[in-house]
């Protein structure tokens, strides 16, 4: 995978990553959108993670960290280029971040009804945390 490039994404980047999710990922969030994705990449202009291999976007995760705990979400990849170390490739970075940012500890936010997602978390070494449930609650409509 030495032609893999990963980087952070600039605001110029958007449009096109939020058409790759269409595609790419699992399921919608209510912050699909280009103000979602400005904002995001506005307070933290390294948590949007991008692969790209000869010019083409191959792959992204967001890996957040507030200061207190290391999250990650959007981790996608281009369908017919999965099983290929890309998206092994973009947690190793987002864990790289987390270290250097001094966190201890990464989540992932995983679909239940994904079992080739369930799959590809647990062979990078995350596991269901059974005792925990996330609650959740629409701040806007």
């Amino acid at each position: 995978m030495t032609d893999l490039r990963v980087r952070a994404a600039v605001p110029a980047d958007l449009d096109s990553v939020l058409a790759f999710w269409r595609t790419a990922a699992e399921g919608t969030s209510i912050s699909d959108d280009r103000a979602g994705v400005e904002r995001l990449v506005a307070r933290d202009p390294e948590a949007l993670l991008l692969a790209e291999q000869d010019g083409e976007l191959v792959g992204t995760v967001i890996a957040g960290f507030d200061g207190w705990r290391c999250h990650l979400y959007r981790l996608a990849v281009r369908p017919e280029r999965r099983r290929q170390g890309i998206g092994s490739a973009l947690l190793a970075a987002a864990e790289e971040r987390f270290v250097r940012l001094g966190g201890r500890r990464a989540d992932a936010m995983v679909l239940v009804r994904n079992e080739t997602a369930h799959h590809a978390w647990s062979a990078a070494g995350y596991g269901p945390e059974e005792r925990w449930r996330r609650w959740v609650k629409p701040l806007t409509d």
